[in-house]
């Protein structure tokens, strides 16, 4: 009888931990529905975004057994951050394709502007991608909607292209795993610390350059330095 009681307090004390780390971290999921709304999902409801991240949330609180609350606040954000992602991507199945689209424009744009010094006009940019120059307002209208919704600021700009993945891809390809809390743990502090301030904070790169006082490219390092060493744990197992 005496067991069973002490497993009944531990079952209580368990939920009311869940519910607790729920609730302080609601702010930070409606935040997140808005911030990704804003960027243009037709055919969603920042109320279908904030229940994709609430059941994340949940699933969080109730998975994330390390120690006290170390690496809790980033394995939350990156698992909320990435169901709802997940939910935009299925209400939009061409969303990848048209992701390729944009960045074909932005590698045109910077390519151009870098050879010829100065911005590229319309019909330079339409020959560059071997389109016609009336196609280009639909091209053009792609990058501008689906900007925000990669959710990697500044990481598109030339310096920082690559041909690793991207955070969208990656946010993706982690948020279904349970571990990713005890994985975040294991990293290096420096790279932990990007992480929150990139994930949690939600500094952009030259922001967390000024905190650690370093340059801007080597934020872009750490980060995907840091996504990389998680997804490759990920795929240990």
């Amino acid at each position: 009888m005496k067991h069973d009681q002490k497993a009944f307090a531990a079952a209580y004390g368990q939920r009311d931990i869940v519910a607790d780390r729920v609730t302080r971290f609601v702010p930070m999921v409606q935040k997140a529905a808005w911030h990704i709304y804003g960027g243009g999902c037709d055919g969603l409801d920042v109320d279908d975004l904030m229940q994709a991240g609430f059941i994340a949330l949940t699933e969080c609180a109730q998975n994330h057994d390390g120690p006290g609350e170390d690496g809790f606040a980033a394995y939350a954000k990156i698992r909320v951050r990435g169901a709802m992602f997940d939910l935009v991507r299925k209400t939009m199945p061409e969303s990848r394709q048209r992701v390729q689209r944009r960045r074909r424009v932005e590698d045109a744009r910077a390519r151009l502007e870098q050879q010829l010094g100065r911005p590229a006009t319309p019909p330079e940019l339409a020959e560059a991608l071997g389109i016609l120059l009336a196609e280009l307002p639909a091209f053009d209208t792609e990058a501008v909607q689906l900007s925000s919704i990669d959710a990697v600021e500044h990481d598109s700009d030339a310096a920082f292209r690559s041909d690793a993945p991207d955070a969208f891809d990656l946010l993706a390809a982690l948020q279904d795993n349970e571990r990713l809390g005890d994985a975040v743990a294991q990293l290096p502090g420096r790279l932990q610390l990007v992480l929150q301030l990139y994930f949690v904070e939600e500094l952009n790169l030259t922001e967390i350059a000024a905190v650690l006082e370093v340059s801007v490219p080597r934020v872009h390092q750490l980060k995907m330095d840091a996504l990389a060493k998680l997804k490759a744990m990920m795929a240990a197992d």
